[in-house]
């Protein structure tokens, strides 16, 4: 294994980590407003996962980028059907006040 390979595993495994910790420390009413605020950064896990993709040399590489597009494509969608269902609670329904 490659000094490089490592390092992104390490890097990987503590960025769940502390990601995990942060997203405990969030009260439940939050967590909605903070997907749809997310589905940004998801957007930019997209064109990064699309470039590993197309730059990665290889099968595997292609594999691995396919399946990153596929995960973060995923999380956008969740993430604004998530928002527009919150949304619509606030809407007035027809016939009340």
């Amino acid at each position: 294994m490659s000094a490089a390979f490592v390092s992104g595993i390490v890097v990987f495994v503590l960025a769940a980590f502390v990601g995990l910790e942060v997203i405990s420390k969030v009260p439940p009413t939050l967590h909605t407003p903070l997907m749809s605020g997310a589905n940004a950064i998801s957007g930019i896990t997209i064109v990064g996962a699309v470039i590993a993709a197309g730059v990665g040399e290889g099968t595997f590489a292609a594999i691995l980028g396919f399946l990153a597009v596929t995960a973060a494509t995923i999380n956008v969608v969740g993430g604004f059907l998530v928002t527009d269902r919150m949304l619509e609670m606030f809407k007035k329904k027809p016939g009340r006040g």
